[in-house]
């Protein structure tokens, strides 16, 4: 019938003599295979097929059927099939696999102890083994190479298999293993002790039975229960059922879930050997509900609707094209939300039920069997205990309730973390991601996924689905599917040094080293007598000890980098994008993608070679000179730099490991060579300028965030800095401020300072790189010294004992250098900060009136003052955040808030959660110094997702990491000049001004109690005191007299007033932020001056900092802008 199928379906072109075939298709016929248990190889490999040609064929067909039907087993056995008889050429065929990460494995004795070694005795030769999250990497990656085999041009079919859920790959995992203990007569008591997965795989059983007895019972105990209320006219509404919500999957799924999320889970949130019960029951109910969704996308078969595309002619950013694209939009959402009612989210309570009644489910049936020796009488006891209980904790002064792992299952998941197990949706795709419909429709094809990244910020999710309908995030929507759109493959030639390297073991290049090869801190001979000396050697056993630890860690992510660069080896991939709530893009695949470390971007190259031409060869040329470091010399200098190094380059290419490796020199080495090779390939090309290149060249800002403020504030000064203005040479503000900092030690070395002396000659531009860019974005003392001591560790010429000090000592001076620098700068980020708290301490006027309304009321048992108070009230009404719209469209709301948690009776224990739909008081001081930042974020995104729509309407292709714009060599040009118009659009349009007129109508009759702001200094910069016409008194106040339970006037007890210290006149120059951001103590009487007193939030925000004279249009002639 397969044969059938193949010669008479409908889309062979052959008349078709057999009806009956086409009833036959190949999910049916594969269907029926494995019903009677035959197995598909054996029926490819049949001599009824003639020719290696339609064995092939048959083989395609039945794995893509597998895919569809989501059975990677049989696509797995099918792909060896076509290995053994294909003759096509493998991009893998002389790939050697990467040497995995080990770990020294445990050694047990046959009761499953663990066995301890005298001296007396010789020690065995140590043994090693996989970590399980890597074999299970591993193990999923296999899939990808099999399905390639046998489907290599249906990359949709092979992109299903690739989403196939992770659980679904857990369970053929644990019960392959299980299977294989048994075959080999090697289930015993002292095994299972010792595997952890053949565990796993035993509760699995005995869960899954459970869950099956139990949801029924459930059903029919809520049927119950519904009818009695509804027969006592009670609401039903109130009450939170589960049986619809573990009626949605299987008991099998059911279980996996529980199990793996737990394991996952172990040793989070602070807690040894366990985890939080609220997060556990949290992540177990998500787990559900995400696992069911997805599961839906593969039942139902949702068609995924093709990237809407428009003729380059309308462009983006015309009316014509902004309705064309929205129109486009809104048809294919509907298209695909027919099929999707079930999208909805689950609430918190749900989810908290359905992980309690799981996880409880779980710990009933979950045991392990210990096996100790009895010190006393020397025989071997055995005993069966539970592999999960119930505990409590304190953690900073809290009682916790954990979940507890047995100390037995703790002690083997000691070096085996399960938590790193990687899900599908964290390779890249073989296929263009699904076009962003809507908020939560895009990015990959069968897995939800959000077009923003917030953590529970329900405001904001509330503004974003506001917008979305309202058609606003189209631009937003568009830019994002551009991102995903650029097509990428993996280096090959980088890949194979890179694996070369890896599997030799050796430290090379930011690869770690397969063993810790720096040695260990000697032990001074005076340690029991020098307390200083104990000190210093502590303090360097305690690095070696961490940097041992980073090693392990930094070896297993390069590993990961390698084997997902080896599986798609060949493979043309994309990364779907989605933002964070500040708009910055993101790609979804977190291990490899080119916004990550140098490694990563040296394994990547363009999907699709473009000619150099004679002007990307320049920029070619100048790309390398950047990369290796030369990149503050004009850009005829830097192209020089490459012509005297024209011989090193060579030598790299030909020898990258033996030779005089130049370019492990380079700032981003694995780049720097890819570059090298390309270069070379072109100059012994026929025709250099038609030389096919794939590699990204970028284009960089100059201390992006200083050239917004620069542009914002009209800044001279600021604009020559970051290379805003025409300049000959392009300036470097961060060796500016370097020299400035060794010209102030110069003073503290002529007075023999200890560390003046230590840091002389070693600030270089990158030990203040970090602090200088992040200046004007708030950073604090701290932060600042924090990146600088990071720097000094990494020069390794300062002993470690000192760089926390020597970094106090550099970060002073770095701050007061930058002091004037920035003043442009620092004059909007002060009036960002100053607008920001007085939002944050604005009521609306409906809640200001019920506040003040609302009788006061309390027990007169109580033997303190009333707490409610209109103060209190007040305060509790201080709910406004900080919301913005990008000139995109994207609505920002800043979610810092006060948590209030949600108590939910469980099982387990009582659970306090985090309720994201319950209202509370803003967190005003974060308000205010996250401001600043995040509205540069949303600016430099704005100016990205410009960019890149603007590429793609002039068919360039186009990828960023923020602030650095990557493309073509050929296309530098085009791009350059589209990032220059593109910020000159932006800033021309007056964001200052447009942001103060969307604070003027969004916040319109908010008001401000003056009770809330300190008295002196805030009221008089805001020009409040005395008779001020901005303040208003409410008629409603004085408030209503306090009332007890019984509705009779209580007489409160008045407090007395501290008298306020006299402060010295020079208070009095503090800063709006420090003084808008004091209270009045609770509970002291309110000042009668401004007792039910307020003030309209829009006539006291402070006026927009006067503009400067730069005009943003000379960014046109600015050479060295982005470069």
């Amino acid at each position: 019938m397969l044969l059938a199928w193949l010669r008479y379906n409908p889309t062979s072109g052959t008349v078709q003599q057999i009806p009956i075939a086409a009833v036959h298709e190949p999910a049916a016929l594969l269907s029926s295979m494995l019903g009677r248990q035959i197995p598909p190889t054996l029926v490819v490999s049949d001599r009824a097929f003639t020719s290696n040609e339609e064995a092939s064929q048959a083989i395609q067909l039945l794995s893509k059927a597998a895919a569809e039907m989501g059975m990677s087993k049989v696509v797995n056995e099918l792909g060896m099939a076509e290995t053994l008889g294909r003759q096509e050429v493998d991009p893998l065929e002389d790939v050697p696999e990467a040497l995995p990460v080990l770990k020294l494995k445990v050694a047990h004795a046959e009761d499953g102890s663990v066995l301890d070694f005298t001296t007396n005795e010789p020690l065995p030769e140590p043994e090693y083994e996989v970590p399980f999250n890597l074999d299970t990497l591993r193990k999923h990656l296999s899939q990808v190479i099999f399905a390639r085999r046998v489907l290599p041009d249906d990359v949709a079919a092979r992109q299903k298999l690739l989403e196939e859920s992770v659980y679904e790959v857990a369970k053929a995992k644990l019960k392959h293993q299980s299977e294989l203990f048994d075959e080999l007569g090697l289930n015993t008591k002292g095994l299972n002790n010792v595997d952890l997965r053949t565990w796993m795989w035993a509760w699995h059983q005995k869960l899954q039975a459970r869950l099956a007895a139990e949801i029924p019972h459930i059903i029919e105990d809520e049927k119950r229960t519904l009818r009695r209320l509804e027969e006592k006219h009670r609401d039903t509404k109130q009450i939170v059922v589960l049986s619809p919500f573990l009626s949605l999957l299987p008991p099998e799924k059911l279980s996996l879930i529980t199990i793996l999320e737990l394991m996952h889970l172990q040793g989070s949130g602070g807690v040894a050997d366990g985890m939080k019960t609220a997060r556990a029951l949290l992540a177990v109910g998500k787990a559900v509900e995400l696992e069911y969704k997805a599961q839906m996308c593969k039942k139902n078969n949702i068609s995924i609707p093709s990237s809407s595309h428009r003729s380059t002619d309308t462009g983006f950013f015309s009316t014509l094209g902004y309705r064309d694209l929205h129109a486009r939009r809104v048809a294919a959402r509907k298209f695909m939300e027919d099929a999707e009612d079930w999208t909805s989210e689950w609430s918190q309570m749900v989810r908290v039920k359905v992980g309690s009644f799981l996880v409880d489910c779980l710990m009933d049936v979950a045991t392990v069997t210990r096996t100790m020796n009895d010190r006393k009488t020397g025989d071997i006891v055995t005993e069966e205990q539970p592999a999960f209980f119930h505990s409590y904790e304190y953690l900073r002064g809290y009682k916790l309730g954990v979940i507890k792992l047995n100390p037995e299952i703790s002690e083997r998941m000691a070096k085996d973390a399960l938590r790193e197990t990687l899900h599908p949706r964290h390779l890249p795709m073989l296929v263009k991601p699904k076009p962003w419909l809507s908020y939560d429709q895009g990015g990959y094809l069968y897995n939800t996924t959000w077009a923003m990244r917030f953590k529970e910020s329900q405001e904001q999710q509330t503004y974003l689905r506001h917008a979305s309908t309202q058609g606003n995030l189209e631009l937003i929507y568009a830019s994002l599917d551009v991102l995903g759109s650029t097509p990428w493959s993996i280096n090959r030639k980088i890949f194979e040094l890179v694996l070369q390297v890896w599997n030799s073991g050796q430290r090379w290049c930011k690869i770690p080293p397969a063993v810790y090869d720096l040695p260990e801190p000697g032990r001074p001979d005076n340690i029991d007598t020098d307390p200083k000396a104990r000190i210093i050697y502590l303090q360097r056993q305690k690095m070696h000890i961490l940097g041992k630890a980073n090693n392990h860690s930094d070896r297993c992510s390069v590993n990961y980098k390698i084997e997902i660069a080896r599986a798609f080896l060949g493979d043309t991939i994309y990364f779907p994008h989605n933002v964070d709530f500040r708009g910055r893009a993101y790609p979804l695949p977190p291990h490899l993608s080119h916004i990550g470390d140098d490694l990563s971007r040296g394994l990547l190259k363009f999907g699709e070679a473009k000619p150099l031409g004679e002007r990307g060869l320049r920029w070619l040329k100048i790309h390398l000179a950047n990369l290796y470091g030369y990149d503050k010399g004009s850009f005829d200098e830097r192209v020089q730099f490459v012509h005297e190094h024209l011989d090193d380059i060579y030598d790299s290419v030909e020898n990258p490991l033996e030779g005089r490796k130049w370019w492990t020199q380079a700032d981003d080495a694995w780049q720097c060579l890819a570059t090298c090779m390309e270069l070379k390939a072109a100059l012994e090309s026929p025709n250099p300028y038609e030389y096919m290149c794939a590699l990204p060249v970028h284009q960089d800002g100059t201390c992006n965030g200083l050239q917004h403020y620069a542009a914002l504030g009209g800044d001279v000064q600021g604009a020559k800095q970051v290379n805003l203005d025409v300049t000959d040479r392009p300036s470097d503000v961060y060796t500016y401020v370097a020299n400035m900092v060794e010209q102030a030690m110069a003073e503290d070395l002529l007075k023999g300072d200890k560390y003046a002396k230590m840091l002389q000659g070693k600030i270089s531009r990158k030990v203040v790189k970090q602090t200088v860019m992040t200046t004007v974005y708030g950073v604090t003392f701290i932060g600042a010294r924090d990146q600088i001591e990071k720097q000094l560790k990494d020069r390794g010429d300062i002993p470690a004992e000192e760089c926390w000090l020597a970094a106090s000592y550099v970060a002073k001076k770095v701050l007061g250098c930058i002091g004037d620098l920035f003043k442009g700068a620092k004059d909007i980020q002060t009036w960002l900060n100053t607008t920001a708290r007085l939002i944050a301490k604005s009521i609306p006027p409906d809640r200001l009136e019920a506040a003040i309304n609302k009788p006061i009321s309390r027990s007169p048992k109580a033997k303190v003052g009333p707490k409610d108070t209109i103060l209190n009230r007040l305060k509790k009404e201080q709910m406004t955040s900080v919301v913005w719209t990008t000139p995109l469209g994207l609505p920002i709301v800043q979610p810092y808030r006060a948590t209030r948690r949600r108590q939910i009776m469980t099982s387990l224990q009582t659970v306090y959660i985090s309720d994201p739909t319950s209202p509370t008081s803003v967190n005003a001081a974060k308000q205010a110094s996250a401001f600043p930042p995040n509205f540069i974020h949303s600016l430099d995104a704005t100016h990205m997702m410009l960019t890149a729509l603007e590429c793609k309407t002039q068919g360039l292709t186009f990828a960023s990491v923020h602030d650095s714009y990557w493309t073509h060599a050929g296309s530098i040009d085009q791009m350059s000049a589209i990032i220059r118009d593109t910020f000159i659009a932006l800033h021309s349009s007056d964001v200052l001004n447009r942001l103060m007129d969307e604070f003027r109508e969004r916040y319109k009759g908010y008001k401000i109690p003056l009770m809330t702001l300190r008295q002196g200094t805030a009221l008089a910069k805001l020009g409040l005191m005395g008779s001020s016409a901005a303040i208003k008194e409410l008629e409603v106040y004085p408030p209503q007299p306090v009332e007890n339970e019984d509705g009779e006037p209580v007489k409160a007890k008045r407090g007395r007033r501290k008298s306020p210290k006299q402060k010295p006149v020079v208070e009095a120059e503090n800063d709006d932020e420090d003084a808008l951001d004091e209270e009045d103590p609770v509970g002291e009487v309110e000042d009668p001056a401004i007792a039910g007193k307020f003030v309209e939030l829009i006539d006291v925000l402070p006026p927009v900092p006067l503009k400067g004279s730069f005009d943003v249009n000379t960014i046109k002639k600015s050479l060295y802008f982005f470069s």
